[in-house]
């Protein structure tokens, strides 16, 4: 087995090529890969179907199952997503600005590849095309750490999109896929000083918490997702139900799904009884204040502060009632994790202070915070969504995995 410093040779080797094919040739290459998961879904499927069994045996609960598997049509939405990457334009090369200064010399900005992408990720054996052909496109090369839930798939995908590049006559160790799932060889990735140029972990809270804490290696943080719905004293509240069923249910295993709902008191006694009718059908268990029991009954848990903050993953939502927008503000700057939030309200001004006030990458005015993802925002597949301030915030697209390097162009002049 090939160790994880060799895989850092291998990628820091193949990413000078890559980084100097031009769009056309990468865009070809990108196609190659869609059709080699198309024509390879049997094998695929097959290798999903032993991460399946090996994941029940373990125990591991459905709504996480429900990320692991794969089907037919999940496979020809990676080959679409693939594509679509390849129709993005390129930020390579972009030009971002450029001046002439009093003593003649041109200085411009230029978006150039990072070089060596790692990604650390867990059970999504989508996150290892998805990461892969954003890395690509991007002009980099990529080391893919995945977990165990999702090792054969990861392994299968790798292998196809590998054996499209070495037929095209490109260096396969472009992508590379570590082939040890143990702690040690995340470790080892966190120490790549000299061979990784940034490390982008994915998954849970204790996963991010650990490479933020240990790496050594540049890392953007991509943050657990405690995402809230405020319903406002002015709110449709046919609109603020539909809104919350969409955020909690549609695909309560994410990070952009709603894990906290906060309801003005003025509409606290109309809204509850609604929320809880459409959140019944999933069997939506909710952790409430003491007013938001004593409205809905003995069927409701009472929330702690550690249910305010906590990422459920699953059919579970806290709930409380708020005095006004302030308190709503507060609690939220104070429990979420920096991703998404939403205001149901009909108030203008309300929204604005709610767009203003909230810190997080993205904030929502009458609108799912399921929205949150590359795709919806226009960016194509993402690598995640950075909950960080530094380098990039949000849904991270191509452009987030590039960096950028000053041209300096003159005739002769020198400094006194």
């Amino acid at each position: 087995m090939i160790t994880v410093l060799e895989q850092a040779r291998q990628a820091r080797e193949a990413a000078a090529g890559i980084g100097l094919l031009d769009t056309a040739q990468k865009n070809e290459m990108l196609k190659a890969m869609a059709k080699a998961l198309i024509e390879g879904q049997e094998e695929i499927l097959q290798a999903n179907a032993e991460d399946l069994a090996h994941a029940k045996e373990n125990g591991v609960r459905q709504v996480m199952m429900d990320r692991l598997a794969l089907t037919s049509q999940r496979i020809a939405d990676m080959a679409v997503g693939v594509e679509q990457v390849a129709a993005l334009p390129d930020p390579v090369g972009e030009v971002l600005w450029m001046h002439k200064r009093p003593n003649g010399l041109n200085i411009g900005q230029k978006r150039v590849p990072m070089g060596v992408i790692g990604i650390i990720y867990e059970a999504r054996p989508n996150v290892t095309v998805d990461a892969a052909v954003l890395c690509f496109k991007a002009g980099s090369a990529c080391i893919l750490r995945g977990g165990k839930e999702a090792f054969q798939s990861s392994m299968c995908l790798t292998r196809l999109m590998r054996e499209a590049l070495a037929a095209e006559g490109l260096p396969e160790n472009a992508i590379n896929l570590v082939e040890d799932t143990s702690r040690d060889t995340a470790t080892q990735m966190m120490k790549l000083n000299g061979y990784l140029d940034v490390l982008i972990p994915r998954g849970g809270a204790g996963l991010i918490r650990s490479v933020v804490m240990n790496a050594t290696v540049p890392v953007i943080e991509t943050g657990t997702g405690n995402c809230h719905v405020y319903v406002d004293a002015t709110a449709d509240l046919e609109m603020a139900k539909n809104i919350l069923v969409n955020a909690k249910c549609q695909r309560p295993s994410v990070c952009n799904a709603a894990e906290s709902l906060l309801v003005h008191k003025d509409v606290a006694e109309q809204f509850l009884p609604m929320a809880a009718e459409g959140l019944a059908p999933d069997h939506v268990a909710i952790h409430g204040c003491p007013r938001t029991m004593d409205i809905l009954g003995d069927s409701i848990a009472p929330a702690t502060d550690e249910d305010y903050g906590r990422e459920y993953l699953g059919y579970e939502i806290s709930c409380k009632v708020v005095d006004s927008l302030d308190e709503a503000i507060e609690h939220i700057n104070r429990f979420n994790t920096g991703h998404s939030e939403c205001i149901v309200t009909r108030d203008y001004d309300a929204s604005q202070r709610f767009l203003e006030e909230v810190d997080a990458a993205a904030v929502y005015v009458n609108a799912s915070t399921r929205f949150t993802d590359g795709f919806e925002f226009g960016f194509g597949a993402e690598i995640g969504i950075s909950t960080q301030k530094l380098h990039a915030r949000g849904p991270m697209g191509l452009i987030a995995l590039t960096s950028y390097k000053y041209e300096i162009t003159g005739n002769g002049q020198v400094r006194g």
